[in-house]
């Protein structure tokens, strides 16, 4: 098979498809790589990495696409891509449909594959190849939180672990899941008062017996929320319902519940969002104020740390990639349920039932 991977045009996306690693085990089995110049620079990988690895390298976006059978990428294509994808071309991504109406309007138009991350799933509702994006974005959210907290970038002024004699900010963590977890426990390390919640207490429970002592578990519903914003500093929203779009936990009559200058950071923004106030940013302009509440809504947050973050998902994506390759994507979907999961739409027909119903568009089950 010949396989692209382009390089990332979305805002500040430095993230690559694929590490010149993972380039090298595609071409040991026997299929072409063609990569766009200067797609892995961003990541810490040169166009001689990849040369050594056996990839060619092609000189601009369009001739990646066009040369391709199944375009390798990170984030969704946006508007200049969509005129290059092929009908019956493969495309390996994330995309989540359910928070963009065009895009998923265009990949029907283009009658592609496409095969996304975030809805591959296993057996157990895992979700292999979001978990090391969750996990980064987790920890991540944490970071910024704390950044934007300082009273220069608007928040309110506080340490996140406090100090001897002065109490730790208060974080509240909305969803137990990879992303939850992982910044519970970010922020845990950093010192910070942290309650955590889920509407699943089979999670809860299990949360409650892995996480440091300095992390609550609280059942999830409005009142209780409603409760923990008067005294809360920084809120993570990291609710997943997958390839669907996410629940407005936190409405716009809630933020006057807030102190001017706590930071909201959604990350469940690629799904719509977990806070009806919440819209995309980007890493150049991440932050927007709502009634004195500082709102942190990057679309790519792990695109900050491209080497980790490539690295992971090559890491994971790669065992799926090689099925694709050698078996190609119906066989390799016939084989793997969990892979099979991940055709959202398939030559112009929407076969992921979450996403026809956000959009009111037909759905068509898949038929291999």
């Amino acid at each position: 098979m010949i396989i692209g991977i382009p390089k990332e045009i979305k805002n500040n996306e430095n993230r690559v498809g694929m590490t010149p690693a993972g380039v090298s085990e595609l071409i040991r089995h026997g299929h072409k790589v063609y990569v766009q110049h200067t797609a892995g620079t961003g990541s810490g990988f040169s166009d001689d990495e990849y040369v050594a690895a056996g990839a060619e390298i092609l000189p601009d976006i369009e001739s990646t696409y066009a040369i391709a059978d199944m375009i390798v990428k990170v984030k969704e294509p946006i508007a200049p891509e969509y005129p290059l994808i092929k009908e019956n071309q493969l495309i390996f991504t994330y995309f989540h449909f359910a928070s963009d109406r065009q895009l998923t309007e265009s990949m029907v138009a283009s009658k592609a594959v496409c095969l996304a991350y975030e809805t591959v799933e296993l057996d157990d509702h895992s979700l292999p190849l979001l978990i090391p994006m969750s996990e980064v974005a987790g920890r991540m959210s944490v970071q910024e939180g704390a950044r934007f907290l300082e009273k220069p970038q608007q928040g309110k002024g506080i340490l996140l672990g406090g100090v001897p004699g002065v109490k730790p900010a208060k974080v509240l963590v909305l969803g137990g899941g990879t992303v939850g977890t992982n910044a519970a426990t970010m922020a845990a390390g950093m010192g910070a008062d942290v309650t955590i919640t889920d509407i699943n207490l089979k999670r809860l429970r299990y949360l409650d017996e892995i996480l440091p002592k300095n992390i609550k578990t609280l059942y999830s519903s409005r009142h209780n929320i409603e409760k923990e914003l008067p005294t809360v500093d920084l809120v993570i929203g990291s609710v997943l319902i997958p390839g669907d779009k996410a629940p407005h936990l936190i409405t716009h009559d809630m933020l006057g519940m807030m102190q001017p200058g706590t930071v909201l950071v959604d990350v469940a923004i690629d799904q719509g969002g977990c806070f009806e106030t919440s819209h995309p940013t980007s890493h150049s302009e991440p932050i927007y104020i709502v009634d004195g509440i500082v709102h942190y809504a990057v679309a790519n947050i792990p695109g900050a740390v491209p080497y980790t973050s490539t690295m992971a998902l090559t890491n994971a994506t790669m065992p799926y990639a090689i099925a694709l390759a050698d078996k190609g994507w119906q066989q390799a979907c016939r084989d793997d349920k969990a892979l099979a999961l991940g055709l959202n739409i398939v030559c112009g027909k929407i076969t992921y039932k979450a996403v026809a119903d956000v959009w009111d568009m037909p759905y068509e089950p898949l038929q291999l």
